[in-house]
């Protein structure tokens, strides 16, 4: 499969405008000028492009719903607060391919009628803020940007807007609120950010590689588009892998491509002759699959047949010298220390299950913690404003599924059974 979204990467200037057109950059969004936004929601729809944030849902079918709203403004963010752990794949291209991100934004906002666009940015990432702020200025110099696009009359202006981080703020409702100048606290739903979200007007909140479809998608046709990858989950897809392999880094991959090529065939497989024990297949919120599960095909479909999720698409691998209780004790900490603590199920759900697990982990587990922790995190199931709460319960149900003799040895031998072997 030819490269799509880190195409041109490897060009020390690939930021540049100029190169970003030699490469045949803007030909999408100038074939979308001349369409009408139906139309192009219809390619979009052609295409099967399901968002790549993590949730999977249909593109198409989000715009329709904003675009059919009647009130306006209607507003257009780009959610480029990529703090789950493990993930770094959107990096690339805010760094390296930010016209791709402005070309698709462009496109999204004549599809959706709207002239106000946002790119909510990590705080993390100063580097990629000053790109994207110089990269926008050159779209506006040339016409793809600003108030009459390629001369069509067309108005669109983009904003970077920068958080502070907070891992909540990438769940769209609480960067929604971050953006107004709120606390980030995720919102109640209904009402969705599609009919009610930015300043209480119809918007529309797709990752950085969503948007970065678009483009492409446009250029080449929505039937086309789904002929590549899996055929309920096509296109191409960002895969970033790290942890125990050889060649850690951002790979580009038909949807679909298994777990075990993505590991073995593109990251060059376990590092230092150790053996595969574990992958946690979608950023740290997503439940992890032990080494025996790795033949699946890694799209949104089937990740949820073999019991864990496709999420941002951050394989994190761990090898056979890890202790995994000790994995989940490190996860808990994070999910504990960024909870918003707005409902109870989260607060104080994700406070007691790194207690326990800290007592575990230190070697003073009581018998009975780990039917303790398994009832902890059912409390916490679906029972929370969004899906932070879901994933922590989720990481120690998993590991406990996968994993329970570790958590139970840690307990009867009183310490890391791990740490005395490597």
């Amino acid at each position: 499969m030819e490269t799509v979204l880190l195409k041109n990467i490897d060009n020390p200037k690939s930021a540049d405008i100029d190169e970003y057109l030699k490469a045949g950059g803007y030909r999408g969004l100038s074939k979308a000028v001349t369409l009408e936004p139906a139309d192009i929601i219809e390619e979009v729809s052609k295409s099967g492009l399901k968002g790549r944030g993590g949730a999977g849902f249909p593109t198409a079918m989000k715009w329709r719903f904003a675009a059919t709203d009647p009130k306006f403004p209607k507003y257009l963010i780009c959610n480029a607060d990529e703090g789950e752990p493990g993930t770094f794949k959107d990096r690339p291209i805010l760094e390296k391919n930010p016209h791709l991100l402005l070309e698709g934004m462009a496109i999204s906002a004549i599809a959706l009628g709207s002239e106000q666009g946002y790119i909510y940015l990590r705080g993390e990432y100063p580097d990629a803020r000053d790109i994207l702020e110089a990269s926008i200025r050159q779209a506006n110099d040339r016409g793809y940007l600003g108030d009459d696009i390629l001369g069509k009359g067309l108005t669109f202006n983009i904003h970077v807007h920068q958080g502070a981080g907070a891992y909540i703020c990438g769940e769209e409702t609480a960067l929604i609120e971050s953006i107004e100048g709120k606390r980030g606290q995720p919102r109640s739903k209904p009402p969705f950010p599609v009919n009610q979200g930015a300043w209480e007007m119809p918007t529309i909140v797709n990752n950085v590689e969503t948007l970065a479809n678009i483009p492409y998608i446009i250029e080449i046709g929505g039937d086309a588009y789904s002929g590549i990858g899996s055929e309920d989950c096509p296109g191409p897809k960002l895969f970033c892998v790290s942890g125990s392999v050889n060649r850690p880094g951002v790979y580009e991959l038909p949807m679909g491509t298994s777990l075990r090529e993505i590991i073995h065939d593109h990251a060059g497989g376990i590092k230092n002759g150790r053996t595969l024990k574990a992958v946690i297949p979608g950023g740290l919120s997503t439940p992890v699959l032990p080494a025996e599960s790795i033949d699946c095909r890694m799209d949104f479909i089937s990740m949820q047949g073999v019991g864990s999720m496709l999420g941002s698409g951050a394989v994190i691998v761990m090898d056979d010298s890890i202790c995994m209780v000790s994995v989940t004790y490190r996860a808990m900490k994070f999910f504990e220390h960024e909870s918003c603590g707005k409902c109870v199920p989260c607060r104080e759900g994700t406070d007691w299950l790194r207690k326990v697990l800290e007592r575990v982990e230190n070697g003073k587990g009581r018998e009975g913690d780990v039917d303790l922790l398994l009832y902890i995190s059912g409390t916490m199931t679906g029972r929370t404003f969004c899906p932070l709460g879901d994933g922590a319960a989720g990481v120690v149900q998993a590991m406990i599924k996968h994993f329970r003799t570790e958590f139970e040895e840690h307990i009867s031998e009183k310490k890391c059974t791990y740490k005395s072997i490597n």
